[in-house]
């Protein structure tokens, strides 16, 4: 099983998207006009405008914690880590290159999740990238293959990381046991998830930004302590990134390695072009009532990621002169030990709690993704569900006592499969994305609240749900 992994690792990362996602965040950064840089406050917008939601949805600000939920994890703590000790420094640069353009990906996959997204049984919506390969590519096969990597990937191998590295860190902090670690997570986990998404969401708004504001005032007051330093800390991310100061390299060194890293972290991290995301954004009633306004949160979403969350954690694990790659230090205990230099043995504590919580949401933010493929696969009942929840809290209990190579060469297989799937079909739907933003902020230069009329869109008449979006008033 290894060899087929590292194999699928080989072709997937060394060669498709490596530069495939460079490529596509390029692509859409150009053919959308910058739309990230031209139109940051909007996203803002978008998110603090959207206080209500009707029946069948969830408020975007619910979306966009619960994207959250499942993008602040471990590789914002235990994947930088990993970035720095292979890639080196230069590693961070290319992760906020992959979230720049990724802005553009991001808003890209999330506005047809918005825009193909329909009412499930129980009249709540659903969507996501098997819904708009099915219903706006016309191949509802590929629909398929992409619900079963994302179920396989989110809803098990992911958990079971974000399990792995909450027992790493509680093992390191307090010598729990891993297994009872996991035992107790999946309890927890159990609780929310056996819920539902409405339930999911709650719990997600409430969490994910006191978690996110307590790291970031923790990495604020370490950069105020060591504020002179700074300036050539990021002199370093940077000159390495480009092969400039080699003896900040990496176990591997070079320019290709800071790349690689970079690249692969900050997806797993932010997972724009991942088609994980829009399955929540899918889920959202969007205020104003148009598909660009979920894409414009969830970009935001990537923002907040990598260039403030991940960028916190790198600065402080180089800030504080503990990375030394021959050592073998990684992942999660890596950032604790940087931590414990900087504000003595609570760092420790402070990063064991971090990581319970970042991962212990990014599992039932994983889940509710995969919740979504399972009614795209016709899978959406009351039974069904409750055996994928079974399952999902027994590879939390796995991945509890795994190693954290064998967790991580997974996830970067399945989540690459997912990736090239996802990229291809928002590439070949890339016209219609063109066309809502266009119509979007056409609308806004007229002064007007901008609203999807399907009437604009004969070209997309069988493909939508014109009721959904005929609705003058969603509430």
């Amino acid at each position: 099983m290894s060899a087929i992994i590292d194999f699928l690792n080989s072709i997937l990362w060394g060669y498709v998207l490596v530069y495939g996602l460079l490529a596509v965040g390029i692509f859409f950064t150009l053919r959308l006009g910058f739309l990230q840089f031209r139109h940051f406050p909007e996203m803002f917008r978008a998110v603090l405008g959207s206080g209500e939601n009707d029946k069948s949805g969830i408020t975007p600000f619910q979306a966009l914690c619960t994207s959250l939920a499942s993008r602040v994890g471990t590789g914002n703590l235990a994947g930088v880590a990993v970035a720095l000790s292979l890639g080196g420094p230069g590693a961070i640069f290319w992760m906020w290159m992959v979230a720049l353009v990724g802005m553009a990906t991001a808003y890209s996959e999330s506005t047809l999740a918005q825009l193909y997204k329909v009412r499930n049984d129980e009249g709540q919506y659903r969507g996501g990238p098997a819904f708009y390969l099915a219903r706006g590519l016309g191949v509802p096969w590929a629909g398929a293959v992409f619900s079963v990597c994302l179920i396989l990937s989110f809803g098990l191998i992911f958990n079971a990381v974000q399990a792995n590295s909450i027992a790493d860190a509680m093992q390191g902090a307090y010598g729990v046991p891993k297994l009872g670690v996991g035992l107790v997570v999946a309890a927890m986990a159990g609780i929310v998830i056996f819920g539902g998404i409405r339930q999911i969401a709650r719990v997600a708004e409430v969490i994910v930004p006191f978690m996110a504001g307590a790291y970031l005032l923790l990495a604020i007051f370490i950069l105020v302590m060591n504020i002179t330093a700074v300036p050539g800390v990021l002199a370093t991310i940077v000159g390495s990134a480009f092969g400039l100061e080699e003896a900040a390299g990496g176990i591997t060194g070079g320019v290709m390695a800071a790349l690689l890293n970079g690249v692969k972290r900050g997806l797993f991290s932010n997972e724009a072009g991942m088609g994980s995301a829009p399955n929540i954004a899918a889920v959202a009633t969007p205020d104003p009532h148009h598909p660009s306004s979920q894409g414009l949160v969830q970009a935001l979403g990537v923002f907040i990621d990598t260039i403030l969350i991940c960028t916190a954690t790198a600065i402080m694990i180089l800030l504080s002169g503990v990375l030394d790659p021959s050592s073998g230090v990684t992942g999660t205990q890596l950032t604790q030990d940087a931590l414990t230099a900087q504000i003595g043995s609570f760092g420790d504590d402070f990063i064991a709690i971090a990581i319970l919580f970042f991962a212990f949401t990014s599992i039932i933010g994983n889940y509710s993704y995969a919740e979504n493929a399972m009614t795209f696969l016709g899978l959406g009942h009351k039974l069904q569900l409750n055996v994928l929840r079974a399952a999902v809290l027994a590879m939390v209990v796995w991945g509890a006592m795994q190693s954290v190579a064998t967790v991580f060469n997974t996830a970067d297989a399945s989540m690459g499969l997912m990736a090239t799937i996802n990229l291809i079909a928002i590439v070949l739907l890339s016209g219609t994305v063109v066309k809502l933003t266009r119509d979007y902020f056409d609308q806004k230069k007229e002064g007007k609240v901008p609203r999807f009329h399907a009437a604009a869109y004969p070209e997309l008449a069988g493909q939508i749900d014109e009721d959904i979006w005929s609705e003058t008033d969603p509430g």
